[in-house]
């Protein structure tokens, strides 16, 4: 019997969340059937719906070093060069919450396009057992990670989109995704990570954690937190704002009193609105600001 996987703080975040009432909650039948992940846990009933209305949207199958990766794409009907935007998804795979999010980036104006790095070793939407899920996550080598987010920004840019103004986001694994990615790629002109790992337990496949690459950050990021996290504490937060700070790195950070991890995930039993509007709202400044965004 294999032993169970090291809870990274991340997946903490997502399991320790206070008790809740099942009604105003999907079955996990109807969940399926619109396309929620399996291992989340129960999905709200009122779920954000983005429609396709003046888009164009659907599978992609993204040419990497071993094969084809899919991957999911939403960008605005006629428009040339649009600014693209890769979305990094959490530990449950390229599910209906990842989906929508793409659309909304591309309601904005973006190319967005969300790839299942994950999928050399099956469909995680797919998966049931957390205990599963994470030994799989875990196990994705950040070189290999790198090469799939360079390959999904290099698909786009052969379907038309404009990666001179490439920008990322990602949430919880994903936003640890985010800083990896902006110390790794010098084209990135923005990221914004939601209530990603500053700190990696040890892990022979994960060479440096957010953290420790602050000095190579090349590109400005902007944090968002959970204050009542039970995964990632304030201060590590904090640690990671001042490794950048003393590298003269640009990055800004949120932190949401009372917030916990996944306060953006509108399907879990972690969404808080006003949080999740107002981070949203910040995604949109930064990118605007950094010429992301039209």
């Amino acid at each position: 019997m294999s032993a169970e996987p090291l809870l990274t703080s991340d997946v903490i975040g997502l399991t320790k969340v206070a008790p809740f009432s099942r009604r105003g909650f999907m079955t996990a039948s109807a969940a399926v059937a619109a396309g929620y992940t399996l291992a989340a846990g129960p999905v709200r009933a009122d779920v954000i719906k983005t429609d396709t209305d003046g888009l164009l949207a659907g599978d992609a199958k993204i040419k990497v070093a071993d094969g084809e990766m899919p991957g999911y794409f939403a960008r605005p009907k006629g428009v040339s060069n649009p600014p693209v935007v890769v979305v990094a998804m959490e530990i449950f795979g390229l599910h209906e919450y990842i989906k929508d999010v793409t659309r909304r980036l591309a309601k904005l104006g973006a190319f967005a396009v969300a790839p299942d790095y994950y999928f050399r070793k099956g469909d995680l939407t797919k998966i049931s057992d957390i205990q599963q899920v994470v030994r799989i996550v875990d196990s994705k080598p950040d070189a290999e990670l790198l090469s799939d987010l360079d390959s999904t920004a290099a698909w786009a840019r052969s379907q038309g989109g404009g990666t001179g103004r490439l920008g990322i986001i990602g949430f919880c694994r994903g936003g640890r995704t985010v800083w990896e990615y902006a110390a790794h790629n010098a084209t990135l002109k923005a990221g914004v990570a939601f209530y990603g790992a500053p700190v990696d337990p040890p892990n022979p496949v994960w060479p440096k954690s957010p953290i420790q690459l602050a000095p190579d950050m090349k590109a400005p990021v902007l944090g968002l937190y959970g204050g009542a996290d039970t995964g990632i504490p304030v201060a590590q937060v904090e640690a990671l704002k001042s490794a950048l700070a003393k590298a003269g790195k640009t990055a800004e950070f949120k932190i949401y009193p009372g917030a916990p991890h996944g306060f953006h995930a509108d399907y879990r039993e972690s969404y808080r609105k006003e949080a999740a509007e107002d981070a949203w709202s910040r995604m949109q400044a930064w990118f605007r600001k950094y010429k992301v965004l039209g």
